[in-house]
């Protein structure tokens, strides 16, 4: 079995997205991070994780509150932002190398509370004039309800100690820790899925 078999065509990609409030129209795209999965000996595990920092689009709402949350600083001239556009591109040209490399047909986005990371990469693909969008344009891997179903829980930092995997408070809402933790989550329940026997009747 690999990556094809097991989602039926669809590459899952792990996404986390950092921005400037809730609103996926209005507030900024701050951090874009994303890890690829790899399959070997019948188990799901990390390949390669890769993150970008976004420039805000020019009338972009920011809250305060957001950049506190997230520790984010605009100014940092360590930040190397690049434009939404640009970012975007490279992130969307990455995930078809690895869909072609697995001979998936589209790519799956798994998430934190998906539709929150599913909406603004939507909204940025319209007002960037972006068409092709690899990832499926409404179906999404959700690991909160996941795992609310294997842990009881939907937060990611209580979801992750539940499931063994250590979380550090301290480092949370930056793209490419949270994406390393989810991606981390998503393995485990699919892999203690996949030794279920009614996996092996699909």
């Amino acid at each position: 079995m690999n990556l094809n078999d097991r989602f039926r065509g669809y590459l899952p990609v792990v996404v986390d997205l950092e921005t400037g409030g809730f609103d996926n129209q209005a507030n900024a795209l701050l951090e874009v991070a994303c890890t690829f999965l790899k399959w070997e000996e019948d188990e799901i595990s990390i390949r390669e994780h890769c993150a970008w920092s976004v420039n805000p689009f020019p009338d972009a709402v920011i809250e305060p509150a957001s950049l506190r949350v997230t520790g984010i600083d605009l100014e940092d001239p360590d930040r190397a932002a690049q434009d939404e556009k640009v970012v975007l591109i490279d992130f969307f040209q990455r995930v078809r190398q690895a869909m072609k490399a697995a001979a998936c047909h589209r790519a799956i986005l798994v998430a934190h509370n998906a539709a929150f990371d599913q909406g603004f990469l939507n909204s940025a693909c319209v007002r960037t004039g972006i068409k092709r969008n690899p990832f499926h344009p409404f179906t999404t891997l959700d690991t909160a309800s996941l795992a609310a179903v294997a842990y009881g829980h939907t937060v990611l930092s209580e979801a992750c100690r539940r499931a063994g995997i250590s979380f550090d408070n301290a480092r949370a809402h930056d793209a490419a820790y949270d994406v390393d933790r989810t991606a981390h989550l998503f393995c485990q329940m699919v892999n203690a899925w996949q030794a279920a026997p009614l996996m092996r009747d699909l």
